[in-house]
């Protein structure tokens, strides 16, 4: 028997501190960085402000928070838009399907 055995934690292996994307952390840091921006650029005079000028580390903080089952919340909602806008086409070829079989039916 020439199979390998891969184990389910494998991709963990290939991210950033076994749990991040590069893009995650890319997301992540724009978030951190506009966020500073704006707390430099908005005076802190008031709590709303300052509330708003943390919004978007918060947000990004919550798209790349991990989730059950998936990476992060960001592919969570990814796939949730992919399933509800994509086609669904689903085709069924059978247990034992073989295209050449079909092949040599067409030609006849």
């Amino acid at each position: 028997m020439n199979g390998y055995l891969i184990p389910a934690n494998a991709k963990k292996g290939t991210l950033i501190f076994n749990v991040f994307r590069p893009f995650d952390l890319y997301l992540f840091g724009g978030g951190i960085a506009l966020s500073f921006f704006l707390l430099v650029i908005l005076e802190n005079s008031s709590v709303l402000l300052t509330t708003l000028a943390l919004l978007p580390v918060a947000i990004t903080g919550l798209l790349v928070f991990p989730f059950p089952n998936y990476h992060n919340v960001l592919c969570v909602i990814i796939s949730i838009y992919k399933y509800y806008t994509g086609r669904r086409k689903y085709v069924w070829k059978g247990w034992c399907y073989n295209e050449r079989f079909e092949d040599k039916k067409s030609n006849k």
